[in-house]
């Protein structure tokens, strides 16, 4: 009954409208206002600040999901005291809060889903389709949740006597609707004390600036022609148009998450925190176990730690290894979405996680040059099933680049969805992707750290990102609707 009154005071359809780092309002005035009044109350009184904050962030598009965080967030609270206090019935508070939170997270993201599977191996109706809304982040603080049960349970901290700290642990709002996911034994004692020093804060924003611009400067520009790319029918299409629509979204997807990421973690250090890295230029690795060692980090450890450890792991013999595996990426693709391209992305990656521990890898390492264009030709297809919007049109469009030479009389002239600027910033990207920081010797880029020169680039980047938010209205986030 709880579930449908949430769903019965919101729009149907999806996820509702919420405030972005990468909008004027919140660049403006929520922000500052935020950081200020941070800077000049007394320290004793930041968390209740940043719980204010972080609430009013979450609650900007639709109010009433708040209830439900705050459901969430007092459930979690009591379970966690519950386990810290009642050692003997551990367990059975760690599972009922776990299934708390998983059915919360169930309900507004997979039920629907699954009762149109159970309907269509029926063939008829048999369950009505449910159309909650989506709250945006739910993956995020849910999985958040559970890290503070499994982590109290396990005796790794204790459990939090502090309503409030929880509360803005689950809520924070620089990390809660897109990540990265934060486990609760890494943030706790900064919970109760941390510093916030001019250091931090500089970094801070140089990190905040860095990831607006990755976003607004280079996600925004691929995005927008990828977007037009991928709403053609497949089937009108050629070769060349399908690549070039997978790379444009390839480093779309890149610079939209890993920039929402560095966001967050300038604006954690800003408030004093230091949130772990979620990063770590993915596309130049040499194989799919190295990718998901470097891509959305923080998504790979909690999966292991909180999964793929306790099914055993790899201590069990190869074969439950590479079951263990493929359970975790099933998961992971089913975390992103209720969708069979998700599930099917998550499987993908799997099959060559295995393939690479039966022998690939290998192989692979003899070549430099053979392994970087292995992984990245994978993960480019991976991203057009991740991005198609069915399973059918993902074989089209793949079947495409395979063999381009079949649909060359298809192939639409490409000046048609993409500038100049466009071309220019995809040159860019794929040259940010890491390869000039790791091309740059370090002792050139110790030298343009904090440096004036790069306090003026800062300032410049930050300018253009304004001019064009004030310029532009598209400015989507892959990673709210999941």
């Amino acid at each position: 009954m709880l579930f449908l009154f949430f769903e019965k005071t919101q729009k149907k359809g999806g996820a509702w409208a919420t405030m972005v780092f990468s909008s004027l309002i919140f660049l403006w005035l929520f922000l500052p206002v935020v950081f200020v009044l941070n800077t000049i109350l007394p320290s004793r009184y930041s968390n209740g600040l940043l719980l204010l904050a972080s609430l009013i962030f979450y609650a900007w598009g639709e109010p009433v999901f708040v209830l439900l965080m705050a459901l969430s967030i007092v459930v979690n609270w009591a379970v966690g005291r519950g386990i810290g206090c009642r050692k003997a019935y551990g367990k059975l508070f760690l599972a009922l809060g776990v299934f708390f939170d998983l059915s919360v997270l169930g309900y507004y993201k997979y039920a629907g889903f699954g009762a149109d599977i159970i309907n269509h191996l029926a063939g008829r109706r048999l369950l009505p389709v449910a159309e909650a809304a989506l709250p945006i982040g739910i993956s995020f603080f849910s999985f958040q949740a559970i890290s503070y049960l499994a982590d109290v349970y396990r005796g790794e901290t204790k459990a939090q006597d502090r309503l409030i700290n929880v509360a803005l642990y689950i809520s924070f709002f620089p990390q809660l609707i897109a990540g990265p996911i934060v486990k609760y034994k890494d943030i706790n004692r900064q919970l109760e004390n941390r510093a916030v020093t001019g250091e931090k804060i500089a970094a801070g924003f140089r990190r905040f600036i860095y990831g607006l611009a990755k976003k607004v400067l280079i996600s925004n520009v691929l995005g927008r022609s990828a977007d037009m790319i991928f709403a053609l029918d497949v089937a009108h299409i050629g070769g060349g148009m399908a690549w070039n629509g997978a790379l444009l979204y390839t480093f779309q997807i890149y610079y939209d998450f890993s920039g929402y990421s560095d966001m967050a973690i300038g604006l954690g250090k800003m408030f004093g925190f230091d949130i772990l890295e979620n990063f770590n230029y993915p596309y130049l690795s040499r194989s799919i176990g190295e990718f998901w060692r470097r891509w959305h980090i923080s998504l790979g450890s909690w999966f292991r730690e909180y999964v793929y450890i306790p099914l055993g792991g790899n201590r069990r013999g190869k074969l439950r290894t590479y079951v263990n595996l493929g359970i975790i990426f099933f998961l992971t693709g089913l975390w992103h979405g209720a969708n069979y391209t998700f599930i099917l992305w998550g499987l993908y990656h799997g099959v060559f996680s295995v393939a690479e521990r039966l022998g690939l890898k290998r192989l692979l390492e003899k070549s430099r040059v053979i392994s970087h264009a292995y992984l990245f030709l994978t993960v480019v297809f991976g991203w057009v099933i991740f991005r198609a919007d069915n399973v059918k049109d993902a074989f089209l469009f793949m079947k495409k680049m395979a063999m381009p030479w079949l649909y060359r009389e298809l192939d639409i002239a490409w000046w048609r969805y993409e500038s100049n600027m466009t071309v220019f910033v995809l040159v860019c990207g794929i040259l940010g992707m890491g390869i000039l920081q790791t091309a740059a010797p370090k002792k050139a880029g110790d030298l343009w750290k904090y440096s004036a020169a790069e306090s003026l680039y800062c300032v410049a980047l930050l300018i253009g990102c304004i001019g064009a938010l004030a310029s532009g209205t598209y400015n989507p986030f892959i990673y709210f609707q999941f």
